[in-house]
């Protein structure tokens, strides 16, 4: 007898095949019930395969011909399987315990697992009733999979039921708890791909379990599926040992119940105990804590389910491995249409399931499996949690005119912008203290909005020390969320707005980039709702983007980046905002519409360092409503033709803009100069490119026809460009901008390395304007050398030359 090495016995303890092996035991289910339950799986399977292959023929009424098959075979059949079994599970709890639940699908292209039990359960047929219960809906439903103008393969927002598309991996559980926030009584099934659950954000997201507080929030039963392989290599969890992987659970904070195996019938017992148990210990938790009053920290149950990949397809294909390998990921057999056996190897697979027996004569689920499934809203495909436009309550908002800064002579006072945001924030929550949430990546304070936690803490349920007690700001009750993850924040912050909830989010302008990809993601999610009528509007995801470039003069280059700004561009002109308040009273009007606006991701660039104040509230309120305009008081070349438009884009660039207008109009009397601020960034785009855009005639108006345009720009100049590349008088724009210069420099000097200062725009104009040209030379030579002096006053001194640094607006 050959001895068994050491490596094959690890190899069978983590084998997706076998009878059930699992933590929790017991046999739940009638042997009507475990037939029944089967017999639903399969229909759930083959309505999977009929998703990915077939066009005609749906109930196989007569024999697979070629012509039934889709010209294109595309889809994945891989984690499907899994995903169907897991939520039959979850749907037989509901209907026994009446429970409020959805249903999260992180791996990626797992469309077909959420999509057949969605069909059979009868939500997919009440929004698309062309998809009706019957042979022809049936034909309709499988044809458009994964075929021009129909649905694709991951939970895209046209499939009912789903907040969460899974196209980019890795925020199922982050998204999963911003839906249980303020929900006591929802429960988030989240099931995390073993392929997702390699990426960064997923791996912080395991976290969540310190943020859920068990008195007002609802739970998140995490389910990691295990079928072993992504696209073709091996998932790292799924070939550790058992023992490792549980620490490794155990260590995040978890409880978790593992389910393993290939056995139809036991593993059907396994996860119907296994699902029981662990709602019956989410429910005493709750309950517990609900009873006290005493909201602890918990460790929450969670399921580890492995399975075969692409479980219950031909365990070989030619020779090759398939069930159970990286080959079933994707489409199993991708040859049917040119290989006659292939056709009947899926002839055969697919009458293995029997619909025959599982669905009548007109191609409608039979009664018997029918009532498996829960009614109405209980349905996970109908829940209103998953559709959150239905649960959406207006916010109740102060006013925010309250909050206003009193400023009696533009450019002459000083006051940190974002500081009196927070103190709107406070009274926002205030208000809306089981609907609005702020979050952040450890940086409310740093970002001047530390107000808000006079009406609520940031949330605390691990361990406390008593110096926490000084200035720590931590409670467990806590509702601002604070975790040094932007993609766990953001994912939770848009789980929260997605399930009809209001939020706000603050972040490093240079590390705001961490959600780039988020934010692509969200930002299509909404562009999609947008043309899908059943979809009600949710609240915008409004994102405060500080700490900003032009005032990282300790933290250096590494802190210098605004190209966010660049990444929301490229999305949607439908649910893209983007707006550069520069100082106090124009950010609160601009945080007060965003905090109303519905469908959009608002981007708001502010700096929270002390910057020069220049509008009144009643003045605010009338530029930010036009987005773009004239300061007169900056302009003087009213009744003429200005010589030169200068005009600017955010707090640095509008002062160093303002700065080189006075030492222009101080040298040359007679320069006719016109000023333009730009808050709203689309105002650059044509209307026909942006529902923001002004017309070509505004544009012009504005800007002239002629004239040089000097604009100084808070991001890369690049973009100004971008936006404006076909406006009438667009060769005579000259941006400036951040251009990739800078270290650990003074405010001034850092604006003087990129060519944004008072200096070098003022020498622009006299480059670009035809009569300075021939006469200011002098003026041109005074310029560089006051600019030269406050350079080397900075390196002498490590701060700006005061009277530079105290430069006021003297007109």
């Amino acid at each position: 007898m050959t001895p068994v090495t050491a490596a094959e016995k690890a190899s069978h303890s983590i084998s997706a095949y076998g009878s059930a092996r699992s933590t929790i035991s017991g046999t739940p289910l009638s042997a009507e019930e475990l037939r029944k339950t089967h017999a639903y799986w399969r229909a759930c399977n083959y309505l999977m395969l009929g998703m990915i292959y077939l066009q005609d023929n749906p109930l196989l009424k007569e024999p697979l011909k070629i012509e039934h098959i889709k010209n294109r075979l595309l889809g994945h059949w891989g984690a499907s399987p899994g995903l169907a079994f897991i939520y039959i599970h979850l749907n037989r709890l509901i209907k026994k315990y009446d429970l409020d639940m959805i249903f999260l699908a992180g791996p990626g292209h797992g469309a077909p697992g959420v999509l057949a039990p969605v069909y059979l359960e009868g939500a997919y047929s009440e929004i698309y009733t062309d998809k009706s219960e019957d042979e022809e809906g049936l034909r309709q439903f499988f044809k458009q999979f994964s075929f021009p103008g129909g649905v694709g393969s991951h939970c895209t927002p046209e499939t009912p039921g789903s907040i969460h598309e899974g196209g980019e991996l890795g925020y199922v559980l982050s998204h999963a708890c911003g839906a249980a926030f303020d929900n006591p009584e929802l429960i988030v099934s989240a099931v995390v791909g073993d392929g997702e659950a390699e990426t960064g954000p997923l791996a912080t997201s395991w976290h969540i379990n310190k943020f859920l507080n068990p008195i007002r929030d609802g739970a998140v039963l995490p389910i990691l599926h295990l079928n072993g392989y992504k696209i073709n290599n091996p998932t790292l969890l799924a070939r550790i040992s058992r023992e490792e992987l549980e620490n490794l659970l155990r260590g995040y904070g978890w409880t978790p119940y593992f389910v393993e195996g290939s056995d139809p019938e036991s593993m059907h017992q396994a996860m119907a105990a296994t699902t029981e148990h662990c709602i019956s210990e989410i429910r005493k938790h709750q309950q517990e804590a609900r009873k006290t009053g005493v909201a602890e920290r918990i460790r929450w149950p969670m399921i580890v389910l492995r399975t075969p990949k692409g479980w219950t397809a031909p365990k070989e294909v030619d020779g090759h491995r398939l069930e159970g390998f990286w080959r079933a990921h994707q489409v199993p057999m991708a040859d049917v249409r040119k290989n006659p056996e292939r056709l009947h190897q899926l002839e055969k697979w697919m009458r293995s399931y029997k619909p025959e027996e599982l669905f009548d004569e007109s191609g409608k689920l039979v009664p018997e499996l029918k009532a498996l499934a829960p009614s109405g809203a209980r349905r996970m495909g109908a829940n209103p949690h998953a559709n959150g436009g239905k649960l959406k309550r207006a916010l109740r908002l102060p006013d925010f005119q309250e909050y206003a800064l009193k400023v009696e002579k533009p450019g002459t006072i000083e006051a940190e912008n974002t500081r009196p945001l927070g103190v709107f924030l406070r009274d926002v929550m205030k208000l809306n203290m089981k609907n609005f949430r702020v979050f952040g990546p450890d940086e409310n304070t740093s970002n001047k909005l530390n107000d808000i936690y006079a009406v609520s803490k940031k949330f605390w349920i691990a361990e406390n020390f008593p110096e926490d007690a000084d200035g720590g700001e931590l409670a467990n009750d806590g509702r601002v969320i604070e975790m040094l993850s932007e993609h766990t924040v953001e994912g939770m912050l848009e789980g929260y707005v997605l399930t009809g909830r209001h939020g706000f989010i603050s972040s490093y302008e240079s590390f705001i980039h961490v959600i780039d990809s988020m934010f692509n993601q969200h930002a299509k999610w909404l562009s999609i709702c947008n043309h899908l009528s059943w979809r009600e509007k949710v609240a915008s995801l409004n994102i405060l983007v500080t700490s900003t470039v032009w005032r990282q003069d300790h933290n250096g280059f590494t802190h210098q980046d605004p190209g966010f700004l660049d990444v929301v561009v490229n999305k949607s002109s439908a649910v893209t905002r983007i707006y550069l308040p520069p100082d106090v009273n124009s950010l609160l009007s601009v945080a007060n519409h965003c905090l109303k606006s519905e469908n959009y991701v608002n981007v708001i660039v502010c700096d929270k360092q002390m910057h020069l104040q220049y509008l009144d509230m009643e003045a605010a309120i009338t530029h930010c409503t036009k987005g773009i305009g004239m300061w007169e008081k900056a302009c003087n070349d009213q009744g003429s033709e200005p010589d030169v438009v200068m005009a600017s884009a955010g707090d640095i660039p509008t002062q160093e803009t303002l700065a080189a207008i006075a030492l222009l109009r101080e040298e040359f009397r007679d320069l006719k100069i016109r000023y333009i601020n730009v808050i709203d960034l689309f105002k650059l785009q044509p209307s026909s490119e942006h529902p923001h855009g002004l017309s070509d005639k505004d544009f012009d108006s504005l800007f002239t026809i002629d004239k040089p345009i000097i604009f100084n720009f808070h991001g890369y100049p690049s973009l100004v460009h971008r936006l404006a590349y076909s406006r009438t008088n667009h060769n005579n724009m000259h941006v400036r901008g951040y251009k990739e210069q800078g270290n650990i420099n003074t405010p001034l000097e850092l604006a003087i390395e990129n060519e944004i200062d008072r200096f070098s725009l003022a020498m622009d104009v006299i480059k670009r304007v035809p009569k300075l040209q021939r006469i200011g030379a002098h003026a041109k030579e005074k310029f560089l050398n006051e600019q030269i002096s406050c350079r080397n006053y900075a390196y002498e001194h490590g701060t700006d030359r005061p009277d530079a640094a105290a430069w006021k607006w003297p007109y």
